[in-house]
């Protein structure tokens, strides 16, 4: 399948600088047009709405949250410090008073070998008096204790470290919101019903091992989120129409 880069009404020069400030290279490596490219998915399915936020629909567990004030793609929430790498999340989406960090996977939980690499940096006093699940979850990662086969868990660690911070910055509640495509197939071979389970069954353990830090952690799938906007109006209806029917996540 060949996938068109991006989908009528994304804003294409937006996107591209926003791609080319990142620290991917998705455009430059190739990478964005293969037919596996996760950011290729989640800019098109966000971008859509940079230059129309309040039509972004709630997602579940956040209706309450209020109407975006701002939609982003490739948004990078920095540590309390200078210098080193800061993580980037696939896209951003602020309320009046809310902060929530979009991490988009798509094929890696399928495709990817898992590792951690959480440098002693993570271990500065820096992130509060309640993210002690997070930098419990941290520690565990490191000694092997805490071990997953799908979810990229070292990453979201990073990620609610760079929101729980820029949240502050922003007076707004920070969230980190797990957005996952559940695709049948990898080329030519099926991704079993079972290696589909696995990945939810670890993003659960993955919530309940966080759920009582600053940093909210949330998770729904692509299908599930998008399978509501039909009850939209008709232009945001046909923007998930047409994620789907070209991303098939």
């Amino acid at each position: 399948m060949s996938i068109p880069q991006f989908l009528p009404g994304v804003p294409v020069d937006r996107v591209i600088a926003r791609l080319a400030k990142a620290g991917g290279k998705e455009i430059e490596s190739g990478k964005f047009s293969s037919p596996e490219s996760s950011a290729a998915l989640a800019v098109n399915c966000f971008g859509w709405f940079i230059e129309r936020p309040e039509r972004l629909p709630p997602f579940p567990g956040l209706a309450h949250s209020g109407t975006p004030e701002m939609v982003d793609v490739e948004f990078c929430a920095r540590f309390p410090w200078r210098g080193g790498r800061h993580p980037w999340l696939d896209a951003v989406v602020q309320t009046p008073t809310t902060l929530i960090g979009i991490e988009s996977k798509r094929f890696e939980p399928f495709r990817d070998a898992k590792t951690v690499k959480l440098s002693e940096a993570y271990d500065r006093p820096v992130w509060g008096s309640n993210m002690r699940g997070f930098e419990a979850m941290r520690d565990r990662l490191r000694s092997g204790v805490e071990q997953f086969a799908h979810l990229d868990a070292a990453q979201l660690v990073k990620h609610a470290f760079g929101l729980v911070t820029e949240g502050g910055r922003r007076g707004r509640a920070p969230v980190l919101l797990y957005l996952f495509a559940e695709p049948a197939k990898r080329g030519d071979r099926a991704i079993v019903p079972e290696k589909l389970q696995l990945h939810r069954d670890e993003i659960i353990r993955f919530g309940k091992a966080v759920a009582d830090d600053d940093v909210r952690f949330l998770a729904c799938s692509y299908r599930e989120w998008l399978g509501e906007w039909g009850q939209l109006d008709a232009d945001v209806a046909g923007h998930a129409g047409a994620v789907l029917s070209v991303f098939e996540p």
